[in-house]
């Protein structure tokens, strides 16, 4: 049996000091703790002998996947140079990009927070679609669709993609569960977290799906 591995992994703590929605908003960066968290699970991938072994990379467009994204290729090329391996350089992809979000841009729980706003409240009126924004059968098929692309592509190889929560968790659990719609709040997916998934290539189903957490500690 040929398997090819996806290590999805989470962006770092973005610097958000007026605690705004960003979404899919320019200009969020991650900040000095999210930088470190991103050095951790980038030290961490490069010491494992099942992750360091990864031949491409990508990542969502958003600033702060791509700046956790340049922290693993850094520690990934230097291991890659002590084998005598040239560089591998990062590419972007549209599909693993943050889930769309009808309360981007605005502040949401702080002082009066945008959800009690007149016009917002109806927005929550359907927690499973969810009725906020895009929904979770949409982000899981566009993150289904980058995956099993490079499955494909990747036959026996094993691969990083830097993306966020809600698409590495949404199409987890529908591999898991059959079905998309999930609880936001029983996530398991920690900032700069390793979510890896072995796939069989001829028939596509799961073999193993693994979770790696190395920047929990990180203060």
């Amino acid at each position: 049996m040929t398997t090819t591995t996806v290590s999805l992994v989470r962006h770092g703590e973005v610097f958000n000091p007026e605690h705004v929605l960003y979404e899919r908003l320019p200009g969020f960066h991650l900040s000095a703790r999210g930088q470190r968290m991103a050095r951790a699970t980038a030290q961490y991938i490069a010491r494992q002998p099942a992750l360091c072994d990864a031949v491409a990379v990508f990542s969502s467009p958003l600033d702060r996947t791509q700046e956790t994204s340049q922290a693993i290729l850094e520690s990934l090329n230097e291991e890659r140079d002590n084998r005598g391996q040239g560089p591998l350089a990062l590419a972007l992809d549209e599909r693993i990009i943050e889930a769309g979000n009808e309360f981007r841009g605005k502040r949401i729980g702080h002082g009066d927070g945008a959800v009690w706003r007149k016009g917002n409240i109806g927005l929550l009126h359907n927690l499973w679609k969810p009725s906020w924004g895009e929904s979770y059968r949409q982000i899981a098929q566009r993150m289904g669709d980058f995956v099993y692309e490079k499955v494909d592509e990747y036959p026996g190889e094993h691969i990083i993609a830097v993306s966020h929560e809600s698409p590495i968790w949404t199409f987890r659990h529908l591999l898991e569960t059959g079905r998309a719609e999930h609880n936001m709040l029983l996530r398991h997916t920690g900032l700069a977290s390793i979510t890896t998934i072995t796939f069989d290539n001829t028939t596509k189903p799961p073999v193993s799906i693994e979770y790696a957490d190395p920047a929990a500690a990180v203060i």
